[in-house]
């Protein structure tokens, strides 16, 4: 009898996705952020980062749902344990799936609904403070008040939303460790 076809299979679907989750969000996090912070001048780095938070926060919102919907079912011993949400949602993978995925999934979302558009939103009111200032938000100290107010929101909100980010990868590490034992 012949087998069906991989590409029907979810298992594939799932591997690529949690790849290129993992992929990006660790280029993005550990290389390419640093690379361009340490090259381009600020505002052409800031151009960029505008540019490319949105898309890069909407996969990490999306691929995390892709991966619960193509979750692969499981051979047991004594059966198959089921596939996609019905697979995330048992008791045994409440630990080792359910709250990777849900972690990552929160976090994305957290920063692709509210904290990048936040950020994105206060440095522009930096960028118009300057303009008032005659002075960089990122010039040696002394600066307006104003200045000091909406540097110190965008620490914070920065700040945060790099936390999310390491808290999502460190769910998407511990989840790969996950599907490196079910391979194994």
């Amino acid at each position: 009898m012949p087998e069906t076809s991989i590409f029907y299979s979810a298992a594939p679907y799932h591997i690529i996705s949690y790849g290129v989750l993992l992929g990006t969000t660790t280029f993005q996090s550990f290389v390419g952020g640093i690379v361009a912070f340490k090259t381009l001048p600020r505002p052409q780095f800031a151009t960029l980062q505008q540019a490319t938070f949105p898309i890069y926060f909407a996969m990490q919102t999306a691929l995390p749902v892709a991966l619960a919907l193509t979750f692969p079912a499981e051979r047991t011993a004594i059966g198959t344990n089921p596939a996609s949400m019905a697979g995330v949602l048992l008791p045994e993978n409440r630990l080792h799936v359910f709250t990777p995925l849900v972690t990552m999934l929160v976090s994305g979302l957290m920063n692709m609904a509210y904290l990048g558009p936040a950020t994105t939103k206060c440095m522009r009111e930096r960028k118009h403070q300057e303009t008032k200032d005659g002075k960089k938000s990122y010039d040696p100290p002394p600066h307006s008040e104003e200045m000091q107010a909406l540097n110190k929101r965008f620490q914070t909100l920065h700040g945060t939303s790099s936390l999310v980010n390491l808290m999502s990868w460190v769910a998407m590490v511990w989840y790969g460790f996950y599907l490196g034992q079910r391979i194994a």
